[in-house]
């Protein structure tokens, strides 16, 4: 969870790079999603034993790698209205989403701890992502289309632990996905074709790498480790990479206001995965 949550945290520095570039996102996209479903088709090719999967998971899994595609869709596209650090906050609130969906599924609420790192991740975004710096004007379509991201990224991690888990990581990311090809393809229409080029190809890729193939096979790998909520939680990580990544590549300065709330997303890592009893949490 940590590195797929490390790899998400990088993909607003390349689109707003590439964007700068002057490369649309109907392609960045695309490309994202079209070349990660090729490589993860190419892995499941060579990995033995071969599973049979049935058309129905083939199905269920598609369906639910519709919310990847709508994560990132929305997400991008809200970044084109509003600030990066208010996208990032409006696509975390996928935070307490998952601890109530958690919740809701599970008929039991969230423990004191859990309570607690979700409180503290909250607070630690909030100082992180600049919320207080009232210099800029906020754009509702913006704050529509993250929050929609933030929406799509819960059931996003709700897909990673619960969907069709008797098949492997491979097979699971592969068809999840799927579905968020169809979702692109079907969402950017004929953008798509007048978009392409050499230089979005190569942004694609590294997106899908990042954004497409590492973060799915990592998120059904741990999620259903250690639960959505924690999970959920553990992604906030992202934050704190997306201000790294952004200082390195686009020469963005860190406050201290940013410091100390990086420190508390962290410290909410720490105490949601602290073992306070022998109880599982």
């Amino acid at each position: 969870m940590l590195l797929g949550a490390i790899s998400y945290g990088i993909l607003a520095t390349l689109v707003k790079y590439a964007n700068n570039l002057g490369i649309p996102i109907s392609a960045l996209t695309f490309f994202q999603y079209a070349i990660g479903f090729v490589i993860l088709l190419i892995i499941n090719s060579f990995s033995r034993p071969l599973q049979i999967v049935s058309p129905l998971s083939k199905l269920k899994l598609s369906v639910w790698g519709i919310s990847l595609g709508l994560t990132t869709t929305l997400y991008y596209l809200s970044i084109q209205y509003i600030p990066v650090s208010v996208g990032i906050i409006l696509l975390m609130q996928s935070i307490w989403m998952s601890f109530v969906l958690e919740a809701a599924l599970n008929r039991v609420m969230p423990t004191l701890k859990k309570s607690l790192g979700a409180m503290l991740c909250i607070l630690g975004t909030l100082l992180a992502s600049k919320i207080f710096n009232t210099q800029f004007q906020l754009d509702w379509s913006g704050i529509l289309l993250g929050i929609g991201a933030g929406t799509a990224y819960t059931i996003s991690i709700y897909a990673s632990s619960s969907v069709e888990k008797q098949h492997s990581n491979y097979v699971r990311s592969l068809y999840l996905v799927t579905g968020g090809l169809i979702l692109v393809t079907l969402f950017w229409n004929f953008k798509i074709i007048e978009h392409v080029s050499i230089p979005s190809f190569y942004w694609g890729t590294a997106l899908a790498l990042f954004g497409t193939i590492i973060p799915p096979l990592l998120f059904t790998f741990g999620v259903p480790k250690i639960g959505m909520g924690t999970g959920s939680v553990i992604s906030s990580v992202e934050i704190p990479v997306s201000i790294l990544s952004a200082c390195i590549l686009l020469q963005e300065n860190v406050s201290l206001i940013q410091s100390i709330g990086v420190f508390l997303i962290l410290l909410s890592v720490l105490i949601v995965n602290l073992n306070w009893s022998s109880k599982s949490a």
